[in-house]
């Protein structure tokens, strides 16, 4: 699909036999989002990437894979990835050193990635930890786990451009350091797509994405939006916000079908619950975490963070688990949390998302009736220890 028109309810759309139009009812937008590579020039050098997409993984696996040992039917073949370019990196001598440009989600996935495939890794993030959204705690124990495995962090290093002839020789940071690499991945985040309703009166919110309602439908009628190219309701403080991540997209998109079929169904409400593994770390995050999001958004926070064990003491398996929660000093509302450990700390996250849903206060959330079992996690859960830590605070 290349254009739409709004006013004659139709699109155009350009396929192996040309361009042809086509009418609609009902017409749902979901284009997604395209990974960022600006303000970093030289993206566009040989053994350069984003990892947005089968062809970008495709392309990777072919560079780290020796010029003798590679198969282009082993990638699928010419009809599920770009050929040209996997057969192009397929005979291309692997990296000994890649720079991976930003410590967010890709980041810090394909700094483990490259490792497991003996790749010298120079992480490079423009704050002082990795993963920001995730908060100081969880970024300070996967930036220590990290050297642990042998990343080489460059921390409060902003990346200004890739540099070399045709192929990527070295990262340039502002203030001048350099690192020479052989190939780097640019994970620097996502932008909404948003053009194909550019020459339409369909509206867009603050974040840049498509501006809906609780049933996804944008200011146009009969046009939807859902999943990364759209805004949806934020869980805690129930304005617009764009968080593009794979359940709420996969979930608005089931609510439009079922809602233009007849059954009028809410897209819901979207807290920013995200999960990443770094290594032997699991990390997890909801809503707001820290204090100074939760300030911007006009509530006054108070922040605590716990270590407990994941399981009883005596149990085989127990670990270190670190959470970290947030509320609203007036209210006593829970506003978001954070997780980080290395024995099933990730999914304890879903507990805070739950009682972000719920409206709960830290009180609430506190007696929450969790299950325990020495196998599975001590008498008080670390998140209730967290909820009973910080309900002291408050």
């Amino acid at each position: 699909m290349v254009s739409v028109d709004t006013d004659a309810r139709t699109v155009a759309v350009e396929g192996p036999d040309g361009r042809f139009e086509r009418p609609y009812g009902d017409l749902l937008v979901a284009t997604g989002a395209s990974a960022r590579t600006e303000p970093i020039a030289g993206a566009s050098l040989d053994c350069a990437f984003t990892m947005h997409g089968l062809d970008s993984a495709a392309a990777v696996r072919a560079l780290l894979t020796p010029p003798a040992a590679f198969d282009l039917a082993s990638f699928g073949g010419e009809a599920f990835v770009d050929a040209e370019r996997v057969e192009r990196y397929g005979a291309t001598s692997p990296p000994d050193r890649v720079a991976v440009v930003g410590g967010g989600y890709v980041g810090v996935e394909m700094a483990e990635a490259f490792d497991a495939h003996d790749v010298e890794v120079h992480l490079f993030q423009r704050s002082e930890r990795p993963l920001p959204p995730f908060g100081d705690a969880v970024g300070d124990r996967v930036a220590d786990h990290l050297r642990e495995r042998g990343v080489e962090l460059h921390l409060d290093h902003e990346v200004e451009r890739l540099a070399g002839t045709e192929r990527v020789e070295r990262v340039v940071c502002a203030g001048g350091a350099e690192q020479a690499v052989d190939a780097a991945v640019v994970g620097i985040g996502v932008a909404p797509e948003t053009d194909i309703v550019d020459d339409t009166p369909v509206e867009l919110g603050d974040s840049g994405a498509i501006a809906v309602d609780d049933y996804g439908r944008t200011s146009v009628d009969g046009v939807y939006a859902a999943g990364d190219c759209a805004e949806d309701d934020h869980a805690v403080t129930g304005r617009p916000a764009w968080v593009p991540l794979g359940l709420t997209a996969n979930r608005a998109g089931r609510a439009v079908g079922a809602t233009v079929a007849g059954d009028p169904t809410p897209v819901g409400e979207v807290a920013g619950t995200a999960v990443v593994k770094a290594f032997e770390l699991e990390c997890g995050r909801t809503g707001f975490v820290g204090d100074a999001e939760a300030r911007a958004a006009g509530f006054e926070p108070v922040t605590e963070t716990i270590t407990a064990g994941s399981r009883s003491g005596y149990y085989p398996g127990a670990a270190e688990t670190t959470v970290t929660l947030t509320a609203d000093r007036g209210t006593g509302r829970l506003l978001g949390g954070s997780i980080v450990g290395r024995d099933r700390a990730a999914v304890r996250i879903d507990t805070v998302a739950t009682a972000l849903s719920g409206g709960l206060t830290v009180a609430e959330l506190e007696r929450t009736d969790l299950a325990y079992a020495p196998p599975f996690s001590p008498v008080w859960d670390p998140v209730l220890v967290a909820a009973k830590v910080l309900g002291g605070r408050l």
